[in-house]
């Protein structure tokens, strides 16, 4: 009887200490989502923030309306793109650093890691700016490379071609420190009798990485692999900053176009649709790898 006593007073100190944070995820997301999914099927703009009465309920329209629409299928496009190329690339790139970091021939590793990481910690909107600069099609320090080498220089953001693959290297490397770092927790959770025995067996550095650390690493990998999926899939600041969506709408990202449609158009209701249909992308992805990685 006192055990049960007990863990009622487990239970009520429990919901005293996370009812603050539990009534806050309740006011600022739960209800923020709950309202936008209702605005999605309505006509929401800008004459019904002035006036409720003016909201009308269209019921599907919106949702259909997005089959119809071509600059959202080039946005839907654009991202797929960008999450496609990006993502795999963020991945590989944040596993070889973190690699290369967790190694014994590398010395300084604490420098390392904070160079690697402060482009994590430094706001979007001035990386954007610099990265600009650094793509600039006269002055900038990749054309300049590539004069040296002999090789013309590219218009990277004034180019459709190009525009694209700028922003991915640029974002690669904005974001690729972050994942390094828990890639480097990872790593030295792996027992190090593992790699011990493999190289009483003979394995070499190879086999070891297929057969030790990619198995050890898989949770790991999936959790980096699904949050940068997300992240990349919610791609705004940069495209929005160095190309406003150009040229030619090859930048143009959904999440960019929902924020045109919601706050340049005033069209909410649509708008709100928009970021439903994200959503529903976002999850059918994670649901995705969670399949292919219980199926390994």
């Amino acid at each position: 009887m006192k055990k049960l006593d007990l863990n009622k007073e487990n239970i009520r100190s429990a919901v005293i200490f996370l009812s603050p944070a539990l009534l806050s995820i309740f006011i600022f997301f739960f209800i923020p989502v709950v309202a936008a999914f209702i605005i999605s099927f309505t006509d929401f703009d800008i004459y019904s923030i002035g006036d409720y009465a003016n909201i009308s309920f269209i019921g599907v329209r919106n949702y259909s309306r997005l089959f119809q629409d071509v600059l959202f299928w080039t946005s839907l496009k654009n991202t797929f793109y960008f999450v496609v190329l990006a993502g795999p690339l963020s991945v590989a790139v944040s596993l070889f650093a973190a690699i290369l970091l967790n190694s014994k021939l590398v010395k300084f590793k604490g420098l390392f890691r904070l160079s690697y990481f402060i482009p994590v910690v430094t706001t979007l909107v001035a990386v954007a700016i610099v990265w600009r600069f650094i793509y600039h099609p006269k002055f900038g320090i990749f054309n300049f490379v590539l004069v040296f080498v002999g090789i013309s220089p590219i218009d990277w953001l004034g180019d459709p071609n190009w525009a694209m693959p700028a922003i991915v290297i640029m974002a690669v490397w904005k974001n690729f420190g972050y994942n390094m770092i828990i890639f480097l927790a990872g790593l030295q959770n792996i027992p190090s009798h593992l790699y011990e025995a493999a190289i009483m067996e003979g394995a070499n550095s190879w086999q070891q990485f297929k057969s030790i650390t990619l198995p050890m690493l898989a949770p790991t990998t999936l959790f980096v692999s699904l949050i940068t999926m997300i992240g990349f899939f919610q791609l705004f600041a940069e495209p929005y900053i160095m190309t406003q969506g150009g040229p030619m709408n090859s930048t143009l990202s959904i999440v960019q176009y929902m924020y045109q449609e919601g706050f340049r158009w005033w069209n909410i209701g649509y708008s709100a649709s928009i970021a439903f249909a994200l959503f529903f992308i976002i999850f059918i992805g994670t649901i995705i790898q969670f399949k292919l990685r219980k199926d390994e």
